[in-house]
C-alpha cells in the first residue's frame, strides 16, 4: 500500500495521505512519496490540488515511534523532511485545497495551515500537540499560524493544546469553510473543479503577492504589483477574459 496516493480527475489532482491505521502520521518514507506527489501537482496539467487524508485523521503529524528512533540532530531532519514539502507547497502557483476529513495535529496542524484554503468537516478537530509533548510549533505552524489567527491567539491556543472544534475553527478563521462530514468528499470536488476553471496563473501569482505582502514594504508590494501584473496582461486567459467581459458571455480559462 502506497504511503501517499495521487488522483487526477480532470486537472485536479488529490494527494492522499495514506497511512490511516496512523491516523497518516509522517514518517521520512512518507515524507519522500509526499514530495513526490507535490513535484506532480508541479504540472501545467494540474490547475488545482487537494490534499486530504485517508481513513478517519487528516495527519496525526509526526510518527513518533521513528521519532524515538531518530539518530541524527531534529533540525537537520527538519531540513531534510518537513521543509522541502513546505517549500513546494508554497511554491506551487495554484490554489491548494485542504480537505479536513478527521484529526489535524502538530505538523498536520501545519500542513493543513500552510495551504491556500482550509474545507473541514464538521467533525474535524485541530490540536496543537507540540506543546503537549515539550515541543514547539514547527514544519510553518509558527509561521502560518500566527498569519491566520494573529500572533496574541496563535500564542495562547499554541501553548494550550486544546483540541478545537470545527465551528470554533471557522469562527476563529483557522479554516474556511465547514461542512457535513458526508458532504465533504463531494462539496471539496465541486470547490476543486470551480477553482480548476479559473485563470491558473492569475491566481498563483495572487498567492505570490498575498505570501510577499506580509513582509513587504508599501513599496516593494507596489513593485511587485505592477511586475505580476504586466505577466498576468501577456497571458491568453487574460485575452479571453477581457474577450468574454465585451461580448458578455461567461469566460473559458485553459490556465495559460
Amino acid at each position: 500500500m502506497a504511503e501517499v496516493e495521487t488522483s487526477l480527475v480532470g486537472s485536479v489532482l488529490t494527494i492522499t495521505l495514506n497511512r490511516p491505521d496512523s491516523y497518516n502520521a509522517f514518517t521520512t518514507s512518507m515524507h519522500a512519496a509526499f514530495y513526490a506527489a507535490l513535484e506532480e501537482a508541479a504540472s501545467e496539467d494540474v490547475r488545482a490540488v487537494v490534499i486530504t487524508g485517508a481513513g478517519k485523521g487528516f495527519c496525526a503529524g509526526q510518527d513518533l515511534t521513528e521519532f524515538q528512533e531518530l539518530e541524527h540532530d531534529v533540525g537537520e531532519h527538519l531540513e531534510a523532511t518537513y521543509h522541502p514539502n513546505v517549500r513546494a507547497i508554497r511554491s506551487l502557483e495554484k490554489p491548494v485545497v485542504a480537505a479536513v476529513n478527521g484529526a489535524a495535529a502538530g505538523a498536520g496542524l501545519s500542513l493543513a495551515c500552510l495551504c491556500d484554503y482550509r474545507i473541514a468537516a464538521d467533525d474535524a478537530a485541530f490540536v496543537p500537540g507540540f506543546i503537549g509533548i515539550g515541543l514547539i510549533p514547527d514544519s510553518g505552524g509558527s509561521y502560518f499560524i500566527a498569519r491566520l489567527l494573529g500572533p496574541s491567539r496563535a500564542f495562547a491556543w499554541m501553548s494550550s493544546n486544546r483540541k478545537l472544534r470545527a465551528d470554533e475553527a471557522l469562527a476563529w478563521g483557522l479554516v474556511d469553510e465547514v461542512v457535513a462530514a458526508d458532504d465533504l468528499a463531494e462539496r471539496t470536488a465541486e470547490l476543486a473543479a470551480d477553482y480548476a476553471a479559473r485563470p491558473t496563473r492569475g491566481i498563483g501569482m495572487s498567492k505570490r503577492l498575498f505570501d510577499h505582502a506580509q513582509n513587504a514594504t508599501l513599496d516593494e508590494q507596489l513593485a511587485l504589483e505592477a511586475e505580476l501584473q504586466t505577466a498576468a496582461t501577456k497571458t491568453s486567459d487574460f485575452t479571453e477574459g477581457v474577450a468574454a467581459f465585451l461580448e458578455k458571455r461567461p469566460p473559458n480559462f485553459t490556465g495559460r
